[in-house]
């Protein structure tokens, strides 16, 4: 909706790398306090933090090039992440695979690490895409004149670094999901409260993300769906997520039991 924050002379700040930066800091902040309590030291934490903030951001650039090539036309584009662009999905595998790299080299608990990431992971996510309404990525598809959703319906300006086609009623997905996340962050903050095992609040975070983004795929605009098949990759991914999510809830809780009815 606004895409430019602040423009000096020649010089803008983007709304999109505002809120990205603020939910990083966010995210940071609350990842520490849980790590802590985790027993996680803060150098370990914040080391394991930054490589995988910058294996997550190279991961979710990767991913957005490749799938929406049109978009890349110089070297420049493909380093001007200021302007919007990143993919989450890729950003999650590549943030994942430099934190195992790291928590495996360090011989720290990755399940502790989880289920630091699970919570500080949805309020991070809250800001970045209140920061994709802004930049008008990752928009929804038009909505129908005769659709009930005509009222809650998003119109973008022609704004050469706003990404949504303008003057189209879209429908809202990004601040959808942003409340999505909020609320996930919520829920988890109140179940570690009473968290039993480790692994228990990472493994609910991909349950009920992947709900909310497999749903949420249906009314995006900007991921076509597989031919033949109705559903986009990133739904096959969420559904993954929910079932690889439900299969370790269940074996770290049958683990969990086992202990305590043995001790």
């Amino acid at each position: 909706m606004f895409p430019d924050l602040i423009t000096i002379g020649g010089f803008t700040i983007h709304t999109y790398g505002v809120l990205v930066a603020i939910g990083l800091l966010v995210g940071f902040y609350v990842g520490l306090y849980f790590a802590k309590k985790e027993g996680i030291t803060e150098k370990d934490y914040e080391n394991t933090f930054l490589i995988t903030v910058f294996a997550g951001i190279f991961g979710a650039r990767i991913a957005y090039i490749i799938e929406h090539k049109e978009e890349f036309n110089s070297v420049f584009d493909f380093v001007a992440i200021w302007n919007g662009g990143i993919d989450w999905f890729g950003g999650f595998i590549g943030g994942l695979v430099g934190s195992l790299a790291y928590l495996s080299y360090k011989k720290i608990s990755l399940l502790k690490f989880a289920d630091v990431a699970g919570i500080a992971i949805p309020i991070g996510h809250f800001f970045g895409r209140l920061g994709c309404t802004s930049a008008g990525c990752c928009h929804g598809k038009p909505v129908p004149e005769d659709s009930p959703f005509r009222d809650i319906a998003i119109i973008f300006p022609n704004d050469p670094h706003c990404q949504a086609p303008a003057g189209v009623p879209l429908y809202p997905t990004q601040p959808v999901e942003a409340l999505g996340n909020l609320t996930i962050f919520f829920i988890l903050f109140y179940i570690y409260r009473k968290k039993s095992f480790d692994g228990q609040i990472f493994s609910l975070y991909l349950v009920l993300y992947g709900l909310e983004r497999f749903l949420l795929e249906f009314w995006r605009g900007v991921t076509p769906p597989i031919p033949g098949l109705g559903l986009t990759w990133n739904q096959i991914v969420t559904l993954g997520m929910v079932i690889f999510g439900l299969t370790s809830f269940f074996i770290l809780k049958s683990r969990y039991n086992k202990q305590q009815i043995s001790s």
